[in-house]
């Protein structure tokens, strides 16, 4: 008969989240994430597997469900250019007031460059935004909202590349002042 687990596995992983959002991976190590977890070794490794394995099921936890609460928002929005300035502001929030910033972003620069799996998943992650973004810019070109020469592949690039070095201005400078004038700004480059 098989053994019941002993904890709620998406609970366990949304604690190991939080470690890894404030310890990065290096830094994170097996006592922070079991104790988080409130879980011995032996159950995480018997459930989930190794340090990686977990950090790649958090990972495509966080990215999904970013991507439903993305499109859910987005869905929300009057007109499409209101969903592509809330997404924007939206961003703008998660790098100023929150505890965590973008574990995605935060990723990016710590894991991805040297791990495959890490990459995909990130990599399938800004895929989903982008199209996302650029559905909505084209729409939004279609009702008038953005000029109709504006190509909406370089817009959605330019705004996901512009959140990447808000997130590292504000590791650096501190300044919110500072990153609501560059959303503001893009938001304006974008309206035009």
């Amino acid at each position: 008969m098989a053994r019941n687990r002993e904890f709620n596995e998406q609970e366990a992983i949304k604690r190991a989240m939080d470690v890894f959002w404030k310890k990065g991976y290096n830094g994170a190590s097996m006592r922070d994430l079991t104790d988080a977890m409130q879980i011995n070794s032996s159950s995480l490794y018997n459930s989930i597997g190794d340090k990686h394995k977990l950090f790649v099921k958090c990972i495509q936890n966080y990215t999904e469900e970013r991507m439903k609460e993305a499109k859910a928002h987005a869905s929300q929005a009057k007109t499409p250019l209101k969903a592509i300035v809330n997404f924007i502001q939206d961003s703008v929030n998660t790098i100023l007031y929150s505890n965590n910033s973008c574990l995605a972003i935060k990723t990016t620069f710590e894991v991805a460059a040297n791990d495959s799996a890490i990459q995909a998943i990130l990599k399938s992650d800004a895929d989903k935004t982008h199209s996302l973004l650029a559905e909505l810019i084209i729409k939004a070109r279609e009702q008038k909202e953005i000029d109709s020469e504006e190509d909406p592949e370089t817009i959605a690039d330019f705004i996901m590349n512009a959140f990447t070095g808000w997130y590292e201005s504000y590791i650096l400078y501190q300044n919110p002042v500072k990153i609501k004038k560059m959303a503001k700004y893009l938001i304006t480059r974008i309206s035009q």
